[in-house]
């Protein structure tokens, strides 16, 4: 008696007849009138020619007749389409994000109308026109002696990883001064406005003189 109540609860399902070798697409009737949520949010239900409502639904795969009309000559995209991650190249990071690289004797230095454009890239530095070439300079007035101390170790720390060195000077009473070249090409070359670049990033805010407030 149990087995038999259970199975008539499922007495009014049709029963698949074994002449139905393969299932039709099912046919999708038009929504429904539309609900108020409690939040005042408006749904849908969608419901299929069957009367049961519709699960989780999204894409599908091609029927045979879609396939055969060539349709996915017509759209956007193809199944073979090859997708790529391209990994910016130098140019496209900021100069602080790069790496020194080698420098050939051979290679002839930055120019000066070049050298002009990269400048705007560094914050506080300039041009100097030397004898021997071009070269980078950069000025901190600094709070103390101590302070200038401080800001000469930390960029020590700084550009000892690029391999590349300015030449770093502690002036009385509270300045330093360092300037960037390539000796072995007598002029510029990308590595000096690189450490130039990773030099900005140093904190100074600790360093430098406070600003005096003015009332009025």
């Amino acid at each position: 008696m149990a087995v038999s109540s259970h199975l008539s609860c499922f007495s009014h399902l049709p029963s698949l007849s074994s002449t139905h070798s393969t299932l039709s697409p099912p046919t999708y009737l038009p929504l429904s009138s539309s609900l108020r949520t409690p939040r005042g949010q408006k749904t849908f239900k969608i419901r299929a020619a069957g009367g049961d409502l519709l699960g989780d639904f999204g894409g599908r795969d091609p029927f045979p007749a879609e396939i055969e009309s060539g349709f996915g000559d017509k759209v956007l995209g193809f199944s073979s389409t090859e997708h790529k991650i391209l990994i910016p190249n130098l140019s496209a990071l900021s100069l602080s994000q790069q790496e020194c690289g080698p420098v050939s004797p051979l290679q002839p230095p930055i120019s000066r109308e070049d050298a002009q454009k990269l400048l705007k890239k560094v914050v506080g530095w300039r041009l100097l026109d030397e004898q021997e070439g071009l070269r980078l300079q950069c000025l901190w007035k600094l709070r103390d002696f101590k302070c200038g101390v401080d800001l000469i170790n930390r960029i020590h720390e700084v550009v000892e990883v690029t391999g590349h060195f300015p030449n770093l000077h502690l002036e009385q009473p509270n300045q330093v001064r360092a300037e960037l070249w390539t000796a072995s090409i007598g002029g510029l070359s990308m590595n000096d406005f690189i450490v130039a670049a990773k030099i900005d990033q140093i904190k100074t805010s600790d360093l430098v003189p406070k600003k005096m407030r003015v009332w009025a």
